[in-house]
């Protein structure tokens, strides 16, 4: 991968999910709760919810919160019914944004994402406008010095579609968004611990950013990253450490 390091990115991702701790278990919340109403209120049948369930105790919330909000998407409990929403847009050097909302106010949530886009030089677009550009896969990322030959080994058993080691020595594993559960056990009990584990967009291709144009982009990922309504930004951007 030349021009940029992929794990430099990766941690610059997570630099980013860490300044907004504090909305965390909001979203992870409206999360468990729309999972739990579309799939049904049981983890065992309900990969999503698992998956939703599985990031809240990553983030140490309380067993009696994600109850809570299991009850509230089945309808055992009142809460307000969020609506599910992806926008899509080009940022800075023609940088593909896809943005995935919950909401319980369609109007306002437009309304803040365009403000954003516009405000910091970016455009929103219309529906598959750039969605094409990504693909829908469980991503796992591990630090460079790892084994490319275990995570291989072990991953392509429990159902990986693709292993690789990246130029700047991580190993980057992909699979199928309904093999990630049975692919995460498998590497747990191998004793391979991911940087990165999450179902994700990732994108086809990327587009490498450097200098004003990287400081710019970012800060039109921060923005977009801090409204209310926003679950997940994903972007073909990636930043030169040069």
């Amino acid at each position: 991968m030349a021009g940029h390091s992929k794990w430099a990115n990766i941690k610059h991702r997570k630099e980013r999910s860490d300044a907004k701790k504090g909305k965390v278990f909001t979203r992870l919340i409206k999360e468990i709760t729309v999972a739990a109403r579309l799939g049904g209120g049981d983890p065992g049948s309900n990969a999503r919810l698992r998956l939703a369930i599985d990031k809240g105790r990553a983030e140490n919330m309380p067993n009696d919160n994600i109850q809570r909000a299991i009850q509230r998407g089945t309808g055992e409990l009142d809460g307000v019914n969020y609506e599910e929403i992806r926008y899509e847009g080009y940022g800075v050097g023609g940088a593909a944004i896809i943005v995935d909302c919950m909401t319980d106010n369609r109007t306002r949530t437009v309304a803040d994402v365009r403000h954003a886009f516009t405000k910091n030089g970016g455009n929103l677009g219309s529906d598959g406008s750039v969605s094409y550009l990504f693909k829908h896969c469980g991503q796992f990322i591990f630090a460079p010095g790892t084994s490319e030959d275990r995570v291989m080994e072990t991953g392509l058993e429990a159902g990986a579609e693709d292993v690789t080691r990246n130029d700047d020595g991580s190993v980057e594993l992909l699979c199928a968004p309904a093999d990630f559960h049975a692919v995460k056990a498998a590497l747990d009990k191998a004793g391979l611990k991911p940087e990165l584990a999450e179902v994700t967009m990732k994108p086809t291709t990327e587009n490498a950013l450097a200098g004003d144009d990287a400081v710019r982009m970012r800060r039109l990922l921060d923005a977009l990253e801090a409204l209310d309504d926003v679950q997940d930004v994903y972007t073909s951007a990636v930043f030169d450490e040069s």
